[in-house]
């Protein structure tokens, strides 16, 4: 995998993104607005789940209002992040916080999968109800958990000397 992250790191396109002058920041910005977009949006919805906010709104309304958003939000942070990645690849290959985030979303990708194909297709007999099931309340609160999770070790990839002694001991950079 390092060779293809290498040969990723030496195309002129990745060089280029990464030596220009307002390429890097302006992606690095968007991509921390998008994810606040995202992110703030899950949070709500998660919270509406777990019944903390939004209690009398009817669960599949929030869908309707908010996915439209956090779907815009997502797409973006997908295509700022992937080009964070290209431009400069070697940079997250050893990094134990871009590997810790790539792990925790997709674990919250199968999280909200399995949310949305087994337990919000029930969502109609409970969606009135003054109790939510206990499943919805744990996928949001497991929800919450990872996304935050996300965010943090996103924000930690910047501090490269901070990795866990027993990451750097398996010498994956060298």
């Amino acid at each position: 995998m390092r060779s293809a992250f290498e040969w990723v790191d030496a195309l002129p396109s990745s060089i280029a993104l990464r030596e220009s002058l307002n390429a890097y920041p302006t992606l690095l910005t968007t991509h921390v607005v998008s994810m606040c977009l995202f992110a703030g949006l899950i949070a709500f919805w998660d919270m509406r789940l777990v019944g903390l906010t939004l209690r009398k709104v009817p669960v599949s309304n929030i869908p309707t209002r908010l996915f439209p958003w956090a779907l815009t939000g997502y797409g973006i942070n997908l295509i700022t992040g992937g080009l964070l990645l290209y431009s400069q690849p070697m940079r997250y290959y050893d990094n134990f916080y871009f590997w810790a985030k790539m792990a925790l979303m997709a674990v919250a990708g199968f999280n909200m999968l399995w949310f949305h194909y087994a337990t919000y297709k029930s969502v109609q007999a409970w969606d009135q109800g003054r109790e939510i099931p206990m499943s919805a309340r744990l996928a949001g609160v497991v929800s919450l958990a990872l996304w935050a999770g996300v965010v943090v070790t996103g924000r930690m990839m910047a501090y490269a000397g901070l990795m866990p002694e027993w990451w750097n001991n398996l010498n994956i950079g060298a």
